[in-house]
């Protein structure tokens, strides 16, 4: 049976074309880790695309890059959704105002994207994948985008757009206070790793139940 009549594939290619819309459409800067992350799952799933079929297969490549697109963009979705819009309804503005296409941006990389990823991070292969010592590997990208945000405002104080994100700002509240959100996103960037990897034992378990068992597979070590 052919690549081109998979689930997985269409999937891959619906989760680079969110990505690139989301790119495109708006006008967001680099310097900003919801573009930094949408890049990266960008880049990666493209890749997942022209891999699937060249070799005539259904895995992703490269698994632990995989798992770490796909903590990168969940924690996108979720410091969008909780701390920067504060859970409020992202679908208003999709269809009225002066600002739609980049209410369509936002809502690309903040929603479509990762509801997309996240959902192929579940169900498709590879399964059991990840492993609990990647987590360290995984959180090196955010933990450094914080110190390269944080030592350009100190070394550069003409940046533009110093402070991407109102937790890395210190001119109201000091230092202690952008220090404390720091280690608070550490501890819930752990938890979220952690939850990725424990989705990837879900979905063995997940996909393991849907397949009949004369089709099961042996599981990775």
């Amino acid at each position: 049976m052919s690549v081109w009549t998979k689930p997985a594939l269409w999937w891959r290619a619906a989760i680079v074309l969110s990505a690139w819309l989301g790119l495109t459409l708006g006008t967001g800067e680099l310097v900003y880790f919801t573009v930094q992350s949408n890049v990266i799952v960008l880049g990666y799933f493209a890749g997942a695309v022209y891999w699937m079929i060249k070799r005539g297969t259904t895995d992703a490549p490269a698994p632990r890059l995989r798992g770490a697109a796909t903590l990168y963009i969940v924690i996108t979705g979720l410091v969008s959704h909780v701390l920067l819009q504060h859970g409020a309804n992202p679908l208003p503005g999709l269809f009225s105002g002066p600002d739609r296409l980049q209410h369509w941006s936002s809502f690309f990389l903040h929603y479509t994207t990762p509801l997309l990823v996240i959902s192929e991070w579940l169900v498709l292969r590879p399964r059991n994948a990840s492993r609990w010592r990647d987590i360290p590997l995984w959180l090196a990208f955010p933990l450094g985008y914080a110190a390269v945000v944080l030592t350009r405002n100190a070394l550069f104080s003409t940046y533009p757009l110093k402070y991407p994100y109102f937790f890395f700002d210190p001119t109201t509240e000091g230092y202690g206070y952008v220090w404390g959100q720091i280690a608070l996103l550490t501890v819930e960037f752990v938890v979220l790793a952690a939850a990725v990897v424990g989705l990837d034992r879900l979905g063995t378990l997940v996909a393991g139940k849907l397949r009949p068992a004369s089709a099961a597979e042996p599981t990775k070590a």
